[in-house]
């Protein structure tokens, strides 16, 4: 299963938050994977892009619709990779007509979003449970407590701010940590990228689970 582009966490029928994430990422590493033999999953919140021609592909909008497809989807999946920039956060309450201009100001009261990465690597019979950091600073050190605090095998951070955003960008670069260290793909373009990080997966899959080695 791959998850991929942003969740849109309504505000009203209107307006919603969300992000900038394109799911670019999340499609080519879909693509490459299928490539590399894997039967795909892919669920993706809204992005305007194609799905791989013989991908599976779940099509949701918000953080708790991403939750539902995974878990509703999780029980035969060997490998699975988050890419998608879930929104932490929701509205507690989405209006069912739009919201009037009629203050200066306006609180917004937000409810924290499932943690689709912990949830997943919290089951019993747990895939390898690959996560994403979309990091605005200290890239590297952030990305590790979360690897630690969700409990993943791997993790691949980016940084998504300046001229070296992923965000609504053809190329990226990512770190990648897990328990023995960590390593660095350097910039390229996302489809070269996504291959590049197959590899990576695979090769640590089948370090992880050696008897699946065929």
């Amino acid at each position: 299963i791959v998850t991929a582009g942003p969740t849109w966490e309504a505000l009203d029928p209107v307006r919603g938050l969300t992000n900038h994430s394109s799911g670019r990422m999340g499609y080519a590493l879909a693509s490459a994977l299928q490539d590399a033999g894997a039967a795909i999953t892919l669920i993706s919140g809204p992005a305007a892009l194609h799905p791989p021609y013989g991908v599976n592909c779940i099509r949701i909008t918000s953080a708790e619709e991403m939750a539902e497809s995974v878990m509703a989807n999780i029980a035969t999946c060997d490998i699975f990779v988050g890419v998608a920039a879930v929104a932490d956060y929701r509205p507690v309450v989405s209006a069912e007509q739009k919201i009037k201009k009629n203050s200066e100001t306006l609180t917004l009261a937000l409810v924290r979003n499932p943690d689709i990465l912990a949830m997943v690597a919290a089951l019993d019979n747990a895939p390898f449970t690959v996560g994403f950091a979309a990091e605005t600073e200290n890239v590297t050190s952030n990305a590790e407590k979360k690897l630690t605090a969700k409990g993943i095998d791997m993790i691949a951070a980016n940084p998504v701010s300046g001229d070296n955003s992923a965000f609504n960008s053809d190329s990226n670069e990512l770190t990648l940590i897990d328990k023995n260290g960590i390593s660095h793909l350097s910039r390229c373009s996302k489809p070269l990228l996504a291959q590049k990080l197959t590899k990576e997966i695979a090769r640590r899959y089948y370090e992880t689970y050696p008897a699946k080695d065929s």
